[in-house]
């Protein structure tokens, strides 16, 4: 009689762990969100002034292919900042709300010293969220480590902004890896590709993007 309780004890037991897993798995971080469309005309790139796009990216087969050298022109010929080319999210610039960037990303052995995604748009500065790669990790800016080993392999990026409570939210892979406050009210719209770091950053620099999304609340 014992012996029957206490199998169905830890029949219980296993039965309420694996639905607690499931729970976690099941969890995404688009959940409770609306897809935005997105059209090529939202897809505005910007690439070195001086340089034809064909020769800093390629669009084939649903990658977008984007790089810069470390010693190409600015985006444009009066702009005093550093070389890009990126996408920047067009037609969807907000100010309010809870707005969410979805992409997967592959950075190839080498890059170094380069954001890849960003929050362009602050209340003091030009950005509310830069993550860079350095070495194949990501950071915060050059500050906080918010994921590891990324070189050479896709891995999903998520990007939350709820600009009521000032918090953005960094998923890699679906798991929540980073949370930081916001820089404050601006016209803010999301960019991904490369854009060359202050210092530090490789003479070459290159990422690759597919499935690029946008969600809303």
């Amino acid at each position: 009689m014992k012996g029957s309780n206490c199998y169905r004890v830890l029949i219980m037991v296993a039965v309420v762990c694996l639905n607690h897993q499931l729970l976690i798995c099941g969890a995404d971080p688009t959940d409770g969100f609306i897809r935005v469309p997105l059209t090529d005309e939202n897809f505005d790139l910007q690439k070195p002034y001086n340089m034809p796009l064909s020769q800093r990216y390629n669009y084939s087969d649903g990658v977008r292919s984007f790089w810069v050298y470390n010693k190409d022109k600015p985006f444009k010929p009066d702009s005093g900042t550093r070389p890009r080319t990126e996408v920047r999210i067009k037609g969807h610039d907000y100010s309010s709300g809870i707005w969410q960037f979805e992409g997967y990303a592959f950075v190839p052995t080498g890059t170094s010293g380069v954001t890849i995604v960003q929050i362009h748009g602050a209340a003091e500065g030009a950005t509310t969220l830069q993550l860079r790669i350095y070495d194949g990790n990501m950071r915060y800016y050059r500050y906080n480590l918010v994921a590891t080993d990324l070189y050479d392999k896709w891995f999903r990026v998520n990007v939350i902004h709820d600009v009521g409570k000032g918090k953005i939210t960094v998923f890699i892979d679906g798991e929540e890896k980073f949370v930081v406050n916001d820089q404050g009210p601006g016209d803010l719209y999301f960019k991904c590709g490369v854009y060359a770091a202050p210092a530090k950053s490789s003479n070459f620099m290159e990422s690759r993007w597919r499935d690029i999304k946008l969600f809303k609340k």
